[in-house]
C-alpha cells in the first residue's frame, strides 16, 4: 500500500504535539524524522531527546533519516530513543552491509538513502535483505527545495530490480513531493512518498494528508 509519510521538520515545533496529533487523525502509521548533524549536511536539526519526547506522545512507527556523518554512532541513539525505521546514507557508510545489520539485529527495519548524485550501483550489494530504499528528490540539507524530476529514474530501476529478484525492499523518495507529483511519482514504483512543505505548510495538515493519499490510492493501479 502507497503511504504518504509526514515530515516533522516543517512542522511547527511550538505546538508539535498538536501537529502529529493533526496527521495521525487521518491514519497514517509512519512519521518521519530528519536527522542532520551539520556536518554531512550543512544543517543542525533534531536529536535523540525530541524523538524520546515525542515517542511518548504517539503510537505512529518513527522513520528517522540519518544525515549524519558517523551513522554507526548516531543510530543506536535513535533507536533506544523509540525510531521504528532507520535509515542511513549509502556515501557515508563506510561498512554499510553491517550498518544495516546492525539496525535489524535491534529489531528495526533498515533502510540505505541515497543522494540525487549516487548512482543505484552504490547500492546494489545490499538489495537482497535491506528493508528499503530511499530516494532522495533534492539534495539534503533543508526542507522547501523543488523536486528533481529525474530521481523518477531511479524508483523506477530499483521498481524494475525489486521485481526482477523478488527482492522486499520498499521504495521511499524524499524531497519537493506534493499533490502536484504524487501521482507520477507513485506510478514510477514509489511506496512511501515523504512530505514535509506540502502538509505541515498547508492551512489544513490534516486535510493535505488525506488529499495525498486520494491521489495517490488513484494512481496506484497505473505504473509507467
Amino acid at each position: 500500500m502507497v503511504q504518504i509519510v509526514p515530515s516533522i521538520l516543517s512542522a511547527d515545533f511550538s505546538r508539535l504535539g498538536e501537529e502529529i496529533a493533526r496527521v495521525e487523525s487521518t491514519g497514517i502509521n509512519m512519521l518521519h524524522v530528519d536527522v542532520m548533524d551539520g556536518h554531512f549536511v550543512p544543517n543542525l536539526t533534531l536529536g535523540p531527546p525530541l524523538v524520546e519526547s515525542i515517542r511518548k506522545r504517539s503510537k505512529l512507527k518513527f522513520d528517522c533519516h540519518l544525515m549524519v556523518e558517523n551513522p554507526d554512532l548516531m543510530a543506536p541513539l535513535f533507536l533506544a530513543a523509540g525510531a521504528n525505521l532507520v535509515s542511513v546514507h549509502a556515501e557515508v557508510a563506510r561498512n554499510l552491509d553491517r550498518t544495516l545489520h546492525a539496525i535489524q539485529d535491534e529489531g528495526a527495519r533498515a533502510g540505505v538513502a541515497i543522494n540525487p548524485a549516487t548512482p543505484i550501483e552504490m547500492i546494489e550489494n545490499v538489495l537482497d535483505f535491506v528493508d528499503y530504499v530511499l530516494v532522495m528528490s533534492v539534495n539534503p540539507g533543508f526542507g522547501g527545495q523543488r523536486f528533481i524530476a529525474r530521481s523518477l529514474d531511479k524508483v523506477r530501476r530499483l521498481d524494475r530490480i525489486r521485481q526482477q529478484g523478488n527482492y522486499g525492499y520498499r521504495i521511499e523518495i524524499d524531497g519537493g513531493v506534493s499533490h502536484a507529483n504524487v501521482a507520477e511519482i507513485v506510478r514510477a514504483g514509489c511506496d512511501w512518498l515523504v512530505a514535509g512543505s506540502a502538509v505541515f505548510h498547508s492551512e489544513d495538515a490534516a486535510a493535505a494528508v488525506n488529499e495525498m493519499q486520494q491521489i495517490a490510492a488513484e494512481a496506484t493501479s497505473i505504473k509507467v
